[in-house]
C-alpha cells in the first residue's frame, strides 16, 4: 500500500511515519491490488488524533481516533480500518455468493456480521436553496444533516454537524 502522510500542527518524525507504513501495509491483506492510504497525524491540547481514508477503487475506508500517544492512536485507526474492511468482504461475500470479481484478496471467512435492515424510507423534494439556508433548515429540524439542491451551483448537496460542531458540505458530481 502507498501511504501519503501528513502532519498538522507539528512535523511526524521519521520513527512514527515508519511506523504508520509499517502498520498500514498489514492492510494490504484485504486487497488484490495496490491501493493508496492517506493518512493525517494532528497533534491537539491534550493529545493526538489520527485521521485516515483508504480509497480502494471508489469504496472509501475511513477512521478517526484520538488518543495521548500517537502510536495509541495509529494502532486504534488500524483496528477500526481492519474492521471495516472484514465487515465489507463479508457483504460482499453474501451479494455475490464466493464470486471472485471483487477487490479483495482471498482471506479466511470473515466472521458472521449482523445484517443491517433498512428500517426506513423517505421521499422528498429537494428544494433549491443556499448552503446557509440548509444549514438554518437542519437547525430547525434538529438534524445532523440536510439534503438540498445547491441553487449557486444547481447540484446536489449535503450539509452536515461535524464533530467538531462546525459544518461541513458534500457536493455531489456525476
Amino acid at each position: 500500500m502507498k501511504t501519503i502522510i501528513n502532519g498538522k500542527n507539528y512535523s511526524p518524525s521519521d520513527k512514527l511515519k515508519a511506523t504508520i507504513e509499517k502498520k498500514f501495509e498489514k492492510l494490504d491483506k484485504y486487497f488484490s491490488n495496490e491501493i493508496t492510504g492517506t493518512v493525517m497525524t494532528i497533534k491537539e491540547k491534550g493529545g493526538y488524533k489520527v485521521e485516515a481514508t483508504i480509497n480502494a477503487k471508489g469504496t472509501i475506508f475511513r477512521a478517526e481516533v484520538k488518543a495521548d500517544d500517537p502510536y495509541d492512536a495509529i494502532d486504534g485507526v488500524i483496528d477500526k480500518l481492519s474492521s471495516q474492511m472484514s465487515k465489507f468482504k463479508s457483504k460482499l461475500q453474501k451479494k455475490y455468493k464466493g464470486s471472485k470479481e471483487f477487490m479483495f484478496a482471498e482471506l479466511p471467512e470473515a466472521e458472521e456480521q449482523e445484517e443491517l435492515h433498512i428500517v426506513k424510507r423517505k421521499r422528498f423534494e429537494l428544494i433549491p436553496m443556499t448552503v446557509d439556508e440548509a444549514i438554518i433548515q437542519m437547525e430547525l429540524l434538529a438534524h445532523n444533516f440536510f439534503v438540498f439542491l445547491n441553487m449557486e451551483t444547481d447540484s446536489v448537496n449535503v450539509v452536515y454537524r461535524r464533530n467538531d460542531k462546525d459544518y461541513g458540505v458534500l457536493e455531489t458530481t456525476y
